[in-house]
């Protein structure tokens, strides 16, 4: 019961930070699409580049020799082409969905009437 608990915690607060970073992304994409007045989409890897490069190519690096090497070429790089907003948005969903609670007839707060 408390490990579920704790699993709900956990996932309800990695679904926040996800939630926060895609808003984030989202202001930096809606502020560039203001700038040069036309519709620009940042790509996750153009991202993650302009802020880490030397992790993004470790993990190419450790995807391609311990993992299965097609995984990181048509898998990963279509991950990483899309905006990074879109990406994170969707990852928020995921985990708070695993970390949704399913609320059951008769356990509301309220009296039955």
């Amino acid at each position: 019961m408390i490990a579920r608990f704790g699993m709900r915690i956990l996932f309800r607060l990695l679904s926040l930070f996800a939630l926060a970073i895609s808003v984030i992304m989202a202001v930096v994409d809606a502020t560039r699409s203001v700038a040069v007045s036309a519709w620009t989409f940042t790509p996750l890897m153009e991202s993650w580049r302009a802020t880490w490069p030397d992790m993004l190519e470790a993990v190419r690096r450790a995807i391609e020799s311990r993992a299965l090497p097609f995984l990181w070429d048509p898998v990963l790089i279509y991950v990483l082409s899309l905006p990074g907003w879109l990406v994170f948005a969707v990852l928020a969903l995921v985990f708070h969905a695993i970390g949704h609670r399913r609320y059951r007839p008769g356990e509301s707060l309220a009296a039955p009437l």
